[in-house]
């Protein structure tokens, strides 16, 4: 008798869970709350491949399953799951479901509040540009379950990890496991800042080798204690983060790996001190896989950028227009307005997150000549830089206003750069940050266009 799976979730990660749980025998009942035409589409296929899909219904833990698989979207504590797992079901999120048909190849696990995605792409551009075949894939590019359909595996999984992955993955063990940042984020979700480092930490504890960010101040300050053996990075050089142990630092101009000078850092076409800091762990990550040093620098030279990561859209009439939509949560906007050149026209906004925007609000008030501000956010942000004493700002809701509104002012403004950084989650206007990005993208190409 085949065993029975249930998958929560109809999304990538979900689809992809249940198309991999299929092939290996099971019988596959995916549901998903939401009902949409689109959603419907879907279900459609999906039925034909011989999943059962319940649009508009919720897991039912007293469901005769053996297996609950979870996409990273559903909170891991919700009531249902609790029950499930009261009545002996097991529960798994989708990485980790990933993990139990690709842990035969070596992974290297990115986790971290900022820097993931860029760091997760880069490393994957190094390892290919060395000849292996090296995929990105959980939070950026496939799911991880996707990456276990491939009739060819991959020689190694290059995985971004969010804390709701983790949480959901307790034997996902990364052969090398990284940590770019930390600062508060998804506290709705995990509630204190204690239990989201505990979540992040528990996958470094799970790598057999760890590198760590020695200009983050959270990490290095905490993490010491929980990683004595973890090899570290700095932009400011080994002196700047004694007495721990450099693996990878700027020095020179250079990355260098242990006094070996690898490849200049201006070969790298992203700006900002942060993103050499996602060099370093990349090139860290690189080196301890024993990829060769030339191998290393022509992956670094040939990189072209992240989408919605500080991405440059084009420049029109003079105004460069930044497409960093990826900047969901106040640290990662902040480091996007210090990034490009002032003074800026800033469009921000969307769902706002729990934080605290002191030094965003600084960084405004440094270097934006105007604020347009979009979504639900909107008015709260308004009362917010008005209390900060920074009144240059608009509420103008939406996408397609900020960026006509930007466009008929940045020439009376002197501005040369538009850049969305909207510090908020996307989903109360778009279902994730590439869509609003996409949208940036298509609205700039039209001004292009006129």
């Amino acid at each position: 008798m085949n065993s029975e799976a249930h998958v929560i979730g109809l999304g990538k990660s979900g689809i992809a869970a249940a198309r991999l749980l299929r092939q290996e025998g099971w019988q596959v009942t995916l549901s998903d709350r939401a009902q949409s035409p689109q959603l419907a589409e879907q279900a459609a296929t999906l039925e034909a491949e011989g999943i059962r899909v319940c649009l508009g219904a919720s897991f039912d833990p007293a469901s005769p399953v053996n297996l609950v698989v979870v996409s990273p979207g559903v909170p891991w504590d919700v009531p249902a799951l609790n029950e499930a797992r009261d009545r002996n079901l097991e529960v798994i999120g989708e990485a980790e479901l990933a993990w139990r048909y690709l842990k035969d190849r070596p992974w290297v696990g990115i986790t971290g509040t900022n820097g993931k995605t860029t760091t997760t792409a880069l490393t994957a551009a190094i390892f290919q540009a060395s000849g292996c075949t090296a995929i990105a894939c959980g939070n950026i590019g496939y799911a991880a379950c996707e990456v276990a359909l491939l009739s060819q595996v991959p020689d190694w999984i290059i995985a971004e990890l969010s804390s709701y992955q983790i949480e959901a993955s307790s034997t996902l063990a990364p052969k090398i496991g990284l940590w770019t940042t930390f600062t508060p984020d998804h506290l709705a979700r995990h509630r204190t800042l204690h239990n989201y480092f505990r979540i992040k930490a528990s996958l470094l504890h799970r790598s057999e080798q760890v590198i760590l960010n020695g200009d983050d101040p959270y990490l290095r300050e905490n993490a010491p204690e929980h990683f004595p053996h973890a090899h570290w990075t700095s932009v400011h050089g080994a002196a700047a983060i004694a007495p721990l142990t450099p693996l990878a630092t700027v020095e020179n101009g250079w990355v260098t790996i242990q006094s070996e000078a690898i490849v200049p850092v201006q070969h790298l076409r992203m700006t900002g001190a942060h993103n050499q800091q996602n060099l370093l762990m990349a090139v860290a990550a690189a080196h301890l896989a024993g990829l060769a040093p030339e191998a290393i620098a022509r992956g670094v030279a040939e990189f072209p950028g992240v989408p919605h990561r500080l991405e440059q859209i084009g420049t029109r009439q003079g105004i460069t227009w930044i497409n960093d939509s990826k900047a969901t949560n106040y640290d990662a906007a902040e480091v996007g307005l210090r990034a490009v050149a002032a003074p800026v026209i800033l469009i921000a906004g969307g769902e706002a997150k729990e934080g605290d925007d002191t030094a965003w609000i600084a960084q405004i008030r440094q270097r934006a000549a105007r604020v347009l501000l979009i979504g639900s956010a909107a008015p709260a942000f308004a009362d917010r830089l008005k209390s900060a004493g920074y009144t240059d700002y608009e509420i103008v809701e939406t996408m397609a206003k900020a960026v006509a509104r930007s466009a008929a002012i940045a020439p009376e403004l002197g501005v040369s750069t538009v850049l969305l950084s909207p510090a908020c989650a996307s989903f109360d206007q778009y279902p994730n940050f590439e869509a609003r990005g996409d949208h940036f993208r298509q609205l700039c190409q039209a001004l292009s266009a006129e």
